[in-house]
């Protein structure tokens, strides 16, 4: 990267500082994850709300000081390196990913958004189900469910209804 302790990109690929690296240490639990994660949000003036443990990573989301969903985050179990979560967060979220300048009109209500994902999982022959729709900046975030249970999730775009599987996740642990 550029050699120094943070990397600069976002809005504009200018500014925004949107990945920090961590320091080294192996982040184990929901508790250190969230300590990286508060950190992380201090730099962009929001705060944490739900903390997830899946296999090969930590996922956070993070609010507005007001309660509203602003954007997604990762966290390297690894070594803590923590940065907005890639794939809708980063491409789809219109306040707070890489292109924010090209916001687009909220066209899928939440309830259309959890049809289209219901349907996207059909149509793949997958018996996974889809909760509900949270409203983020350009985009929604499903979890997809296996019996009751959250097994991963899914973003749909809220302008056009594009559908984008968390693929990168690997398995649900438990949620803080």
């Amino acid at each position: 990267m550029t050699g120094r302790d943070d990397c600069a990109w976002g809005p504009g690929m200018m500014g925004g500082g949107y990945w920090q690296r961590g320091d080294g240490t192996p982040v184990e639990t929901l508790h250190q994850a969230r300590q990286r994660a508060d950190t992380f949000a201090d730099r962009l003036n929001l705060r944490v709300g739900e903390v997830m443990q899946f296999s090969k990573n930590f996922y956070a989301e993070l609010q507005t000081h007001d309660g509203k969903l602003a954007t997604e985050i990762l966290v390297d179990p690894s070594d803590g390196d923590t940065g907005i979560e890639y794939g809708p967060a980063m491409m789809w979220n219109t306040d707070y990913g890489m292109h924010q300048r090209g916001r687009t009109e909220t066209r899928i209500s939440p309830a259309e958004a959890q049809e289209r994902a219901q349907k996207w999982l059909h149509d793949r022959g997958s018996d996974l189900t889809v909760g509900e729709a949270e409203a983020f900046p350009g985009y929604y975030t499903l979890h997809t469910l296996r019996s009751g249970e959250i097994s991963g999730m899914l973003s749909v775009n809220a302008s056009t209804g594009a559908v984008w599987d968390h693929t990168w996740h690997g398995i649900y642990i438990t949620t803080s």
